[in-house]
Order: C-alpha cells, then structure tokens, then sequence
C-alpha cells in the first residue's frame, strides 16, 4: 500500500469508507447505492477543494510520490520502436541516467532522462535517481549523436539532486555537469525538456538546458531541496513547508517568473492516479513544441536558447 501523503488523509478515509461499503453490499443481500453514490459525491467534491487548493510543501509530496510515473513509464507510453542505449564510453553505465532512440508521431526522436525506482531495490539499483558524472557524460554522448544525426532531444527531469558521495567526485560529478550546460547550450537540434518529478540543483539543471522547458502542474524545480534550504537558511530542517512557501519552486511560481515555458496540468490528485492520461497531455506538449521549434534551423535553435536563459531573472539598479 503506497504511503499516505498528510493532506489526503480525509480523501483516502472516504475512499476506503466506501470501498467497505461495496464489499459490504457483494456479500450481503443489502442494497446501499444510495449511500454509495451519496459518498461518491462527496469523495469528488473534497478532491476537488483539496487538490484544488494546494500550498507549495503539498506539491513537493505529490512530486515525492513512490507511485509517480517516472522516465521509463512515460517512454513505454509515447514512443514507438524505443532502442535504450548505455554507457559513456569511458568509465560505465549509470541506472540513475536512462537514454536511447525512438519515434514521435513516426518522427525520430532522442529520449534522455532520470531515472528513479517504485520499490527499495529497484531505488538503489538507479541510486534513488541521482546520478554519478558517468550518467551525464552517457546523456552528453547521446545528445552528440542525436545533433549528428538531425534528431530532436527530449529530456525528462526527475532527479533529487546529482549524487554529492565521494566517488562521484572524484570522477569530475561538477565537470560532467558544467560540460553539459555548455554542449546543450550549443545544440543544433531543437531540445525540449520536461520536469515530471522533482527538478533538483544543478543534477536536474543537467538536462535542462533547453529551447522549451514544460512542468507538470505539481512538479517542482529549484537550486536545492526545502529540507535543505531549512537547514542551511535556519539550521532546522524540519522548517522544510516554510522553505518551499519562500523558495517559490512550483511550476505556477517558475511559469511567472518566465522560468518555464508551459505548465502541464496533472490529473486530479496527481499524475499517478491516471498515468496513460497523464502522457496524453505530456504528448500534447512535446507534438506543439516540435512543431514550433522545427521550423528553425541550427543557428536560430541556438539563439533561441540563449535568449531564453538570457531573459531568465529580474534585475534592478
């Protein structure tokens, strides 16, 4: 059983509520539609005025949810004749980093992105999502390749942060990071990038470097964890739902700030709750995003990457 997040409390009592009486009414010659229906009613009307009303540390949980699609889950799901690729030719294969060619709408596509796990064992195998240089040096080469190539780049984002442990520095972790930013800011390719999960730090910055940058609706993105930005703002991590109020890292914040170009919105309750769905309207950004970003060659596909981060920001005197 997935873990309750503290504001569906009320919703996941309802739920079960008339889950029992369901059962009650199969086994047992009692006709309780009324009431059923009755709390069904009810049941949407308070989804509706919870999720409606989200604050920002209720998003953070929902970006957080074990049951989230992740990278994998989105490819099986929009694109056809997916081939994975590994490694990075130079030291291994990152689980944390996932990658290969495949089709969009019968166009060649390059699909990079986090990669996390549901469960404990597949969440150490792929390093709860955080990967070491070798992962950004495999999403490096096949960008390369897809800019050889000619085919568009799209990366998913869903990453705490990348791993900080010592063996990931002493492989270059903040060279294979800066090197990323570089390349991608010089891809002659249209590259789009959405953030599905949590958009951590400079591990999630990593992919993002893109022509469009979309968010589903209770994704967040920022430069550090609440928990993090507690404990170094306040020395108290548990001051993580003040954090989140002030850092202002959900996608209707970032869309203000010009930081993101389009906000997906997310089923009720989140996108695990209707994952195929949930894809339809990733598809639907990825196919308008093509189109607008296909009809500019490479030099305006750089250009129009730097003007975008050029214009990131508000300054004063």
């Amino acid at each position: 059983m997935s873990k309750t997040m503290g504001f569906e409390v009320p919703i996941v009592k309802l739920r079960e509520k008339i889950q029992e009486l369901e059962e009650f009414t199969k086994t047992n010659s009692v006709d309780l539609s009324d009431e059923i229906n009755t709390l069904k009613k009810r049941l949407k009307n308070l989804e509706e005025e919870i999720y409606g009303n989200m604050e920002p540390w209720d998003r953070v949980q929902v970006a957080r949810h074990q049951e989230r699609p992740t990278t994998l889950d989105y490819i099986q799901a929009l694109f056809d004749d997916f081939i994975q690729l590994h490694g990075d030719r130079a030291y291994g294969d990152d689980a944390a980093i996932v990658g290969g060619i495949g089709s969009f709408d019968a166009t060649p596509v390059t699909i990079i992105g986090h990669q996390r796990g549901k469960d404990t064992k597949e969440n150490v195998k792929r390093n709860f999502g955080m990967p070491h240089p070798e992962g950004y040096r495999k999403a490096l080469r096949l960008m390369k390749q897809a800019e050889k190539f000619g085919r568009p780049i799209i990366c998913f984002i869903d990453t705490k942060g990348a791993y900080p442990g010592k063996a990931a520095e002493e492989r270059g972790q903040s060279e294979a990071i800066a090197r990323n930013l570089v390349e991608m800011a010089n891809l002659r390719v249209p590259v789009i990038s959405i953030v599905i999960g949590e958009g951590g730090s400079g591990g999630a910055l990593a992919l993002g470097v893109a022509n469009h940058i979309h968010m589903l609706e209770h994704s967040t993105y920022s430069v550090i964890s609440p928990e993090g930005a507690a404990s170094i703002l306040w020395k108290d991590a548990s001051l993580a739902k003040q954090a989140a109020e002030a850092m202002r890292i959900t996608a209707p914040d970032l869309k203000e700030m010009g930081m993101i170009d389009e906000i997906i919105p997310e089923i009720l309750g989140g996108a695990h709750r209707d994952p195929a769905t949930q894809a339809t309207y990733i598809g639907q950004a990825i196919r308008s995003s093509l189109e607008t970003l296909g009809a500019m060659d490479g030099d305006a596909l750089v250009e129009d990457r730097y003007e975008k981060f050029r214009r990131i920001g508000v300054f004063s005197e």
